[in-house]
């Protein structure tokens, strides 16, 4: 008669069990059929490992694909990510306890790791230990945002011209930068519909391609919010969904304002010059007749006529001769070193030696010093 009352079904050789304990739900583990330890072992793996693994990587942006969706991960190195996805597909033994293990990557090339994992653990009260390589290849392919990309897809265009001027090359670059900057925040809240399929530069100003009308929107009014001015939009039916949606394609003019900052103008309200100080909402400057704050009187976003006159850059330094009274004073003509009586505004540093002055048709004005345009 057995000592222990139990026989291995396997082989049929008496053995000691492993030491009674509660039943759990669902299907029995291998130790709850009894094996002795000889036919138990005989079969058991510590690890279950897949043949091999691919990383699908974007060959453009660099993405992943995890899932069902590409997900950017800003890496050359996709080391990290195959020892991550090596992690997600191995399984450990569910009789398996105190595991532990470690893994070593070895890149074979550039598009192929192998995966040295080493586990151990205690099993029925036996340490096991098991040695499994991975091979993991680095298939490079195209994301669904590269595609579109490189087919040309947008949904808004956003136009950046100015009134009644071409916008300067500044302006442009900074429209430029002001988009890039705004697409990446959305990228980097991991937006992958946010990208610029194209931008041209033309004769009057500039035209951006947008992926989206949502972004393209945003780029439209932080243009406007930074450089001054205003935008309209329009809309163009392209197409209708599977669903029968109607799908439209935005236009946004963006118009920068008529003036720029540091621009002298004249109204020809029979106050003189004024130098822009500002164009956002009505147009903000400093008269250079007397220094009295300016404000135009005028919509959002329109200009009063005025004849433009020139820069605040086109100021010259020149000496200050005398003061004659509040009213005025006398400097050297930068062009014919006579001394002429000017303006005195109520910026002028009477203490000054030599002060910037601008010479028009409107005549010769003292100029503000820079840090005091918005005093």
């Amino acid at each position: 008669m057995s000592r222990s009352g139990a026989f291995c079904p396997k082989c049929g050789d008496e053995f000691e069990p492993p030491e009674d304990r509660p039943a759990l739900p669902g299907p029995k583990r291998d130790s709850e059929r009894v094996l002795c330890d000889a036919c138990y072992f005989e079969e058991f793996d510590l690890v279950d490992a897949p043949e091999t693994i691919e990383v699908r990587v974007c060959s453009q942006c660099g993405a992943v694909h995890k899932g069902n969706r590409w997900v950017d991960v800003g890496a050359d190195d996709y080391t990290d990510i195959a020892v991550e996805q090596v992690s997600e597909a191995l399984g450990v033994h569910v009789d398996a306890e105190a595991v532990d293990w470690q893994v070593a990557p070895e890149q074979l090339d550039r598009n192929n790791i192998r995966m040295h994992t080493e586990f151990s653990g205690v099993v029925r009260g036996t340490p096991v230990h098991e040695q499994v390589s991975v091979p993991v290849r680095i298939s490079r392919q195209t994301c669904k945002r590269c595609g579109k990309i490189a087919g040309g897809s947008f949904a808004s265009v956003v136009q950046v011209r100015a009134d009644g001027r071409d916008p300067t090359d500044e302006e442009v670059e900074r429209a430029k930068t002001i988009a890039q900057e705004y697409i990446a925040e959305r990228e980097a809240t991991g937006d992958r519909n946010a990208f610029i399929t194209e931008t041209n530069e033309i004769d009057d100003g500039l035209n951006m391609k947008i992926s989206t009308n949502q972004m393209g929107h945003g780029i439209a009014k932080r243009i406007t919010a930074q450089l001054g001015g205003g935008y309209s939009d329009s809309k163009r039916l392209i197409t209708e969904d599977e669903d029968g949606q109607k799908l439209y394609r935005m236009t946004y003019a963006v118009r920068l304002p008529r003036y720029r900052q540091g621009e002298i103008i004249d109204p020809e309200d029979g106050d003189g010059p004024v130098l822009v100080t500002s164009v956002q909402g009505n147009l903000k400057g400093v008269q250079l007749a007397t220094g009295e704050k300016y404000e135009a009187q005028f919509e959002e976003g329109e200009a009063p006529d005025a004849r433009r006159l020139g820069f605040r850059e086109d100021g010259q330094p020149t000496t200050l001769v005398a003061v004659e009274d509040e009213n005025a004073v006398q400097v050297l003509d930068p062009e014919t070193f006579e001394s002429v009586t000017v303006p005195r505004p109520a910026y002028l540093d009477t203490d000054a030696d030599e002060v910037p002055v601008f010479k028009s048709h409107a005549g010769l004005h003292v100029l503000p010093a820079a840090e005091s345009d918005d005093e």
